[in-house]
């Protein structure tokens, strides 16, 4: 089969790339430098030309806080722009694979949200993925993914290494909590769904939902770092405050893929260790 992905140049985009290939199948890369997805005209060109089978939609605006403080922006390009690649997808008869987002959720839900649940974004950049949802036909999928983290473009993982190695003290939220995704392991089972001709909406984390400061413990722990330097600190006294909201409860329910018998992601701490030497190997060169 081919497939067509958007946003390959992104920390997921990379990974989805690699994991066509690795099936055994074909994939057209379009980062954000060759394909700027809120072109209508060069979306229909690039995708009608391609004449791909599956159009893997990465490409998004994830900056969140950003996205608050520009909603004609992130509409445009996480709502609109979406549009446009389903209309050119469906045009060549191709189905799409959307990539979204656990910021469609309010997050106060006690226990861990499911496909079907009530989407209510409280940010722009919820509010905007959720248009790019809306924007898809019935036979696409919509893939939710959460607190992304891979060894490309920047993420958490990198950002609490490098403050692990020159602060001495870490504060993280403890009152935010979520599953952990890692690119590569999601790549995969992107993939798989895109290649299994399925559509309707997928969760699609690693196994293991843990907090914020719980999580920065275990990345330096990884690292054979100090985990009791990272302490614990309530949304409500970050300083400065964050513009988006954050959802307090992100985990993500994989009933989708349990229901169509497809193996779950690993739990969390599996690709985390793997993360972690990958990285302090690159440093120690």
């Amino acid at each position: 089969m081919k497939l067509f992905v958007t946003g390959a140049g992104g920390q997921l985009g990379h990974e989805l790339v690699l994991a066509i290939r690795e099936a055994g199948h074909e994939a057209i890369a379009a980062t954000h430098a060759q394909l700027d997805i809120t072109d209508e005209e060069a979306v229909r060109i690039a995708i009608g030309s391609a004449k791909p089978d599956v159009v893997i939609h990465a490409a998004a605006w994830t900056a969140v806080d950003a996205c608050e403080g520009d909603a004609e922006k992130a509409m445009l390009v996480n709502g609109t722009a979406s549009k446009f690649v389903a209309d050119a997808a469906h045009a060549v008869g191709a189905r799409v694979v959307y990539i979204s987002t656990d910021y469609v959720f309010d997050g106060t839900k006690p226990t861990p949200y499911n496909e079907d649940d009530d989407p209510n974004p409280q940010s722009v950049y919820g509010a905007s993925k959720l248009a790019g949802e809306q924007a898809m036909g019935d036979g696409d999928a919509i893939v939710r993914i959460s607190w992304v983290c891979g060894y490309h473009g920047a993420n958490m993982v990198k950002t609490i290494l490098k403050l692990g190695a020159t602060m001495p003290e870490l504060k993280f939220v403890n009152d935010q909590i979520g599953n952990p995704t890692f690119a590569d392991d999601a790549a995969r089972a992107i993939v798989h769904i895109a290649l299994s001709g399925k559509g309707g909406i997928w969760h699609v984390t690693n196994q293991g939902a843990v907090s914020w400061y719980e999580f920065a413990r275990d990345v330096l722990r990884a690292a054979g770092m100090d985990a009791g330097k990272v302490q614990p600190i309530a949304t409500s006294d970050l300083q400065p405050p964050r513009p988006a909201k954050r959802p307090a409860n992100s985990v993500l329910h994989n009933g989708a893929m349990q229901s169509a018998g497809f193996a779950l992601l690993p739990d969390y701490h599996e690709p985390l260790a793997r993360l972690v030497r990958r990285l302090l190997a690159d440093a120690g060169e």
